[in-house]
């Protein structure tokens, strides 16, 4: 039976209403897509910036590793007293410059033997007499040195095979006992010997690299600053 013109009526709007259903619904699947979208773009943006952030914290640690000094070598001297506590002038080694009036004998590299008996206490020997002021406490002196095991010579740490004289403070703590108290009232241009007990160098067993029991010293003082 033939439709009639309601019932084609009626069709049409219900077709009509369906499409824009559709549409509708289009739409919002658009939409949510979209929303979604952004979402990961977001997300990816947010990841792609925490990235960023360990990288430079990661770098920025990497450069305070690298460059900061530790603690220990803030607060001990280390083996060979001097040369790890301070930076060494231009020149060294034989044909250094000495002090006005120095004996040319501080261009040679001293021979440093072991030493004989019990060292109970320092005792600093001056082997060449220098004419200069004497070193006050606080000062930086610049010197050459050789430093044995005072039971056997053994050489543990010298200047000389560096091929420059070492720049320190004196009389401050910044090396062992020994070297402040045998040091300070040195003239310039002076050759001491300096022999040192255990409790004033670095103790009685070996730690960390550095020589246990009595040490000696031969010390060429060529400044100060």
């Amino acid at each position: 039976m033939p439709a009639t013109h309601l019932e084609q009526g009626v069709d049409a709007v219900s077709e009509r209403t369906q499409n824009r259903a559709q549409k509708s619904e289009r739409r919002l699947a658009a939409q949510l897509a979209a929303q979604k979208a952004a979402e990961a773009k977001r997300r990816r943006q947010a990841w792609a910036g925490g990235l960023a952030g360990v990288a430079v914290v990661a770098i920025l640690v990497t450069v305070f590793v690298l460059v900061a000094p530790g603690d220990d070598d803030e607060t001990e001297p280390a083996a060979g007293t001097p040369s790890a506590a301070a930076s060494a002038p231009a020149g060294g080694g034989e044909g250094v410059e000495l002090p006005e009036g120095a004996d040319p004998a501080l261009n040679t590299a001293p021979t440093v033997t072991a030493g004989e008996g019990e060292l109970s206490e320092l005792v600093v020997t001056p082997l060449i007499e220098g004419t200069g002021p004497k070193v006050e406490s606080g000062q930086s002196i610049i010197a050459n040195y050789v430093g044995v095991l005072y039971g056997d010579g053994e050489e543990f740490d010298s200047s000389w095979s560096r091929g420059q004289p070492a720049t320190f403070p004196i009389g401050v703590g910044a090396v062992i006992p020994g070297w402040d108290q045998g040091l300070v009232g040195v003239t310039i241009g002076s050759r001491v010997q300096l022999d040192i007990p255990a409790e004033l160098a670095y103790g009685t067993e070996p730690a960390g690299g550095r020589p246990a029991g009595p040490l000696r010293f031969v010390v060429d003082v060529l400044g100060v600053e």
